[in-house]
């Protein structure tokens, strides 16, 4: 569920409003914009390209919670308070939308870039690695699957979070 509509149902039962961290930041963006995006995106003429969307500057959640308080003809901390839960394993403080060391090309449209993707993942390197990952939970070995995708997707931080229960994958 998104955050938004969330603020909204907490203003109106007269809150808390529950925020995880009061630096969390995200990235938003607008339904119709993403779709426009994405059309745009679908027109470019390469084959399995992979483009990433400028999503902007991001928005510190708190902020945001603040903005809708105020939009409900309410002050924050005095008509509605608000609520510093705690980051949850494995959760960010903010989203990192560029792979560091990436190589990103400009495209005819100013907000969307093509990813240039290192060849680990592609083909026979692709068909090999989900080889392996059948393999590893098959033998029900989450660890090292954690470590195999940790390689396979350096700067993703897989071993960050807690280990899932691979068996439902089985």
């Amino acid at each position: 569920m998104s955050v938004v509509p969330l603020f909204k149902q907490q203003i109106a039962m007269g809150g808390p409003l529950r925020v995880t961290h009061p630096e969390m930041e995200r990235y938003f963006m607008t339904i119709p914009e993403a779709v426009h995006l994405i059309l745009q995106a679908s027109t470019f003429d390469g084959k399995g390209e992979v483009y990433m969307l400028d999503m902007g500057k991001p928005v510190r959640i708190v902020d945001l919670a603040e903005d809708l308080v105020r939009l409900s003809g309410l002050e924050p901390g005095e008509d509605i308070r608000i609520e510093f839960s705690g980051l949850r394993p494995g959760e960010k403080l903010s989203e990192q939308l560029w792979e560091e060391g990436a190589d990103y090309l400009s495209t005819d449209h100013p907000d969307i870039r093509r990813v240039i993707e290192p060849e680990r993942l592609k083909g026979k390197n692709l068909k090999n690695a989900v080889k392996k990952l059948v393999g590893l939970a098959e033998k029900g070995n989450d660890k090292a699957i954690l470590k195999l995708l940790s390689d396979l997707l350096p700067g993703s931080e897989i071993g960050t979070a807690p280990p899932p229960d691979i068996t439902s994958i089985v």
